[in-house]
């Protein structure tokens, strides 16, 4: 004990600590309850029996009625149109800000960490603040499409099918946009200064510049910043629960809300956790993208 003792002083193994203590963590806050899930995934667990140790196995029953139930399409339509509509529009609006930030002007530097202002927020705020400002009947949204013309009426953005989904969309556009944004500037920002006048000594314009030196240069962080817009849009949860709680008639209900609809509001842990199940491995696909993403990165 003595031995080992000193060695911590010496700084000798105690990174090794450091590793072990990191790994426990994981396995205890991370580990277990993963585990956990895919167990329970197959097994039938209500509100009465969610305390006890021992649960009646169901097999793949759970996974059965999962994609047997008539709601499974439409929730599976409405996760990927909220998923990839986000992404790409969060994505689209970030690397426009970061390229124009990525000017010199005075005040870009603080004006663009206003922008993340909105990103630093809790989810349950925003969601908050969107849902005051998507009101149907005195919605800022609303008051300010009407005095420029674009609408005749009202339109309630979370009350009505067609639109509620899209609702919560925008609110997570303007959520994630700002993370985007950052991102993608520090990627430019790695890109060296004398390509640029190369380029433009030998006559190529702002478009073939950018077509020719930017996008490749970018390859890896725009992969990396595709990938975590993924993973985090599919977390999203917050923005569901304070603008449309999945209504009207499930119009807006994706994959993470349904398992919450699940397991704490009909209490059919069981299936809950067949689609958080589903869910995480649609994440550690995207997060081998995202690996693969990184490594490229660094060998730039």
């Amino acid at each position: 004990m003595r031995r080992v003792l000193s060695s911590m002083r010496d700084g000798i193994g105690f990174d090794t600590a450091l590793v072990i203590l990191t790994l426990s963590y994981l396995f205890v806050f991370a580990g277990l309850p993963l585990i956990y899930n895919v167990v329970i995934s197959f097994q039938t667990v209500d509100v009465f029996s969610l305390g006890t140790l021992m649960h009646p196995s169901a097999g793949t029953e759970n996974y059965q009625n999962i994609f047997d139930d008539r709601q499974a399409g439409t929730v599976l339509w409405n996760t990927i149109i909220f998923t990839l509509g986000s992404v790409a529009i969060q994505f689209t609006l970030g690397f426009a800000l970061a390229l124009f930030f990525h000017q010199n002007f005075t005040g870009a530097t603080w004006i663009r960490g206003l922008f993340l202002a909105a990103w630093v927020m809790p989810g349950l705020v925003v969601g908050v603040l969107w849902n005051w400002l998507l009101s149907g009947d005195f919605g800022v949204i609303n008051h300010v499409l009407e005095n420029v013309g674009l609408i005749d009426e009202p339109v309630f953005w979370r009350s009505d099918p067609e639109t509620s989904l899209y609702s919560v969309m925008i609110a997570n556009i303007w959520y994630g946009t700002p993370f985007n944004m950052i991102l993608l500037a520090v990627g430019l920002s790695s890109i060296p200064e004398d390509l640029y006048e190369a380029a433009e000594l030998d006559g190529a314009n702002a478009f073939q510049r950018f077509w020719t030196i930017t996008l490749p240069m970018m390859r890896a962080t725009i992969g990396a910043v595709l990938a975590l817009g993924v993973i985090f849009t599919l977390q999203q949860f917050d923005l569901f629960a304070a603008i449309t709680q999945g209504g009207p008639a499930g119009s807006s209900t994706v994959a993470q809300y349904w398992s919450w609809e699940l397991s704490f509001r009909e209490f059919d842990f069981g299936r809950g956790a067949v689609i958080s199940v589903l869910m995480i491995i649609v994440v550690l696909l995207v997060s081998v993208f995202y690996v693969r993403s990184t490594k490229a990165e660094t060998q730039l």
